[in-house]
């Protein structure tokens, strides 16, 4: 069950705490350390969230983990936090929503470019170049290959859709013929 309102409340607090440090890219990279080992090791997950498992043993799991990730000791306690208070399952929504405050901060976005045919680099980067344009920000285009759409792109950042597909024109020239009846 996701629990953002809650994970974004954490995020934002550890976001507040490492801003006035100068550290929130420390606490950035410890967290989505956290997180990756959290989702990809169900024995961790399992260490730190199963109730059959006394707290203080939950702890002692969290602090090999800091101290493997040698995190400070603010980000330990926050990570100890969570344990205590059996929040450790909402780690990688925390990681997530730390990864987006941490990434408005630097004016950055992220986005994806979907079209019917794998894009080169060169007309990438046009693509890329054109939504920084638009949006004012350093755009990271994540791309996928969708032939259903038939030619053309769909390019999304944040609430920002550009749909040149072929698939689009064609839906609308139906609608407008249809209209015509």
């Amino acid at each position: 069950m996701k629990q953002t309102i809650l994970a974004k409340r954490y995020a934002k607090a550890l976001f507040a705490i490492g801003k006035d440090d100068g550290k929130y890219e420390a606490y950035n990279e410890a967290l989505q350390g956290v997180a990756e080992l959290y989702t990809s090791t169900p024995e961790v997950e399992d260490a730190l969230t199963n109730p059959l498992y006394p707290v203080d043993t939950r702890e002692k799991v969290m602090t090999g983990i800091i101290g493997s990730i040698g995190a400070d000791k603010i980000m330990g306690n926050f990570l100890t936090l969570l344990v205590q208070k059996k929040r450790a399952e909402i780690i990688p929504e925390i990681a997530e929503a730390f990864q987006i405050m941490a990434d408005e901060d630097k004016n950055i976005s992220h986005g994806t470019v979907v079209s019917a045919v794998e894009l080169d680099a060169e007309l990438q980067g046009k693509v890329q170049a054109t939504l920084e344009k638009l949006t004012g920000k350093k755009v990271e285009l994540t791309a996928s290959v969708d032939p259903s759409i038939i030619g053309g792109i769909i390019a999304k950042v944040g609430d920002l859709v550009l749909d040149g597909s072929i698939r689009t024109q064609l839906a609308s020239l139906k609608d407008s013929i249809k209209g015509r009846e």
